[in-house]
């Protein structure tokens, strides 16, 4: 019935790629959801365009826009809030032109009104549903809607792969809106499931007594947040409240350690903004009741995410000075990600009736066959600091976690020493007493 109603609008990728004009500004997907048929149809407009910014965030997926001729005689830019690996990918390899904003995910809406906006939008969404409307799938949700307030041109890529998201504050969006529609069935962007180390679990264990029965449950990306996330098996009652949907939460969830019923806020839902995982995860997903989709400045918000009790906020840090300072977004003056959600949920996980913030990480890598410490005196020039030593409450290494919000200077500086690899730990105390730190 819908493709007969809408079969004016339905188009070819092709045709669909050529209202993109020299000048314009095109978004093209969030995280799990891109319009990858649209951007390589775009891509192959390339010597026809000049001057055209790609609006974009989080990219996993291959993608001709950012291949290995991505940085030749190419007309597009990116431009972005959250690095992903094809963003740095095309930008260091490949010399594609990226400028990146920072700011916190609560404020997207700012992102997509004031400095994104896009001229066109190209937005991957599910298949319409029998009242004429498509869901923004596993990521759309989060921003969508605002993205699509002020852009020219609207297109649809409507994937049969896309899950249908039932619930959610501004998740479904109208046919009528589009101005093209383009029918695909390609594979949603995935993000294999990470494996669980020795040292992972360590840290997962150290966790784990942190988190009561009855929590509520906010956990970010990587090996570290996997293996919490699967830690939580051992737990009960627990809720969901975070901006990332993730491989071990369905786990959680079929597994019946998740109830919803003691968060005290949304207790029907299991609540976030965007979603990244395998094709099985997003299956799961598809017209699932107990999920709620909500844009980041609502699943961001520290005083929403404060509604929830005994709210535990779980995110991880490339480095830690010995402060508490958590470098999390750049290293240098090199851009990795982005800042993202991580103090929104800082904050909000405090104001919570028993919540508590944890940074975790490990405590050193290798690199050329050398360990190198996390955990250091002060960062390399050009660091951005993600989350302040004021907001920051528990730091969690393989060698304990500890609460840093009731320390004063001093002891602060004893606790991340003894969080340090026992390599460095005598160099970080050395370097602390020449500074006069203790």
């Amino acid at each position: 019935m819908y493709q007969e109603t809408y079969r004016d609008k339905e188009m070819s990728a092709a045709e669909a790629a050529k209202l993109v004009k020299s000048g314009d500004r095109v978004y093209v997907g969030t995280a799990s959801s891109f319009s990858n048929e649209l951007m390589d149809a775009l891509w192959e407009r390339r010597n026809e365009l000049e001057d055209v910014t790609i609006l974009c965030s989080m990219s996993v997926a291959p993608s001709k826009m950012f291949g290995t001729d991505c940085g030749e005689n190419n007309p597009f830019r990116v431009e972005t809030f959250f690095l992903g690996l094809n963003e740095r990918v095309a930008h260091r390899k490949h010399g594609m032109p990226l400028d990146f904003t920072s700011f916190h995910l609560s404020q997207v809406d700012i992102w997509c009104r004031d400095i994104a906006k896009p001229d066109v939008c190209f937005l991957q969404v599910s298949m319409p549903d029998e009242k004429g409307f498509v869901s923004c799938g596993p990521s759309g949700g989060s921003m969508y809607c605002f993205l699509a307030e002020g852009a020219r041109n609207i297109v649809f890529e409507c994937n049969k792969c896309v899950p249908y998201i039932m619930n959610g504050e501004k998740h479904l969006l109208p046919m009528d809106l589009a101005d093209a529609v383009v029918y695909t069935d390609n594979e949603v962007s995935q993000l294999p499931k990470d494996e669980i180390d020795d040292l992972s679990k360590q840290i997962s264990d150290l966790v784990m007594a942190e988190v009561p029965d009855g929590a509520t449950i906010q956990l970010g990306l990587g090996k570290i947040s996997t293996a919490i996330g699967y830690g939580l098996l051992e737990k009960n009652d627990l809720g969901i409240f975070s901006e990332l949907f993730s491989e071990p939460m369905m786990e959680l969830i079929k597994n019946g350690n998740v109830t919803n019923k003691n968060k005290g806020f949304m207790e029907d839902y299991s609540v976030f903004a965007f979603s990244m995982g395998t094709t099985e995860m997003y299956n799961f997903m598809d017209k699932n009741p107990g999920l709620y989709n909500g844009t980041f400045p609502f699943v961001n918000d520290p005083r929403n995410i404060a509604k929830n009790n005994r709210m535990i906020s779980i995110n991880t840090a490339m480095s830690v000075d010995i402060f508490g300072q958590v470098a999390a977004d750049s290293m240098g003056w090199t851009q990795q990600s982005a800042v993202g959600g991580q103090l929104d949920f800082v904050k909000g996980a405090q104001w919570s009736p028993g919540g508590k913030s944890i940074i975790a990480l490990a405590s050193s890598f290798m690199k050329g066959g050398k360990r190198q410490s996390k955990i250091c005196l002060n960062f390399p020039v050009g660091t951005a600091v993600t989350t302040p030593r004021s907001e920051v409450q528990y730091i969690a290494t393989e060698y304990g976690c500890i609460n840093l919000k009731t320390l004063n200077m001093s002891d602060r500086v004893r606790a991340m020493i003894s969080l340090a690899h026992p390599d460095f730990r005598d160099q970080l105390t050395e370097e602390a007493k020449l500074h006069h730190l203790i």
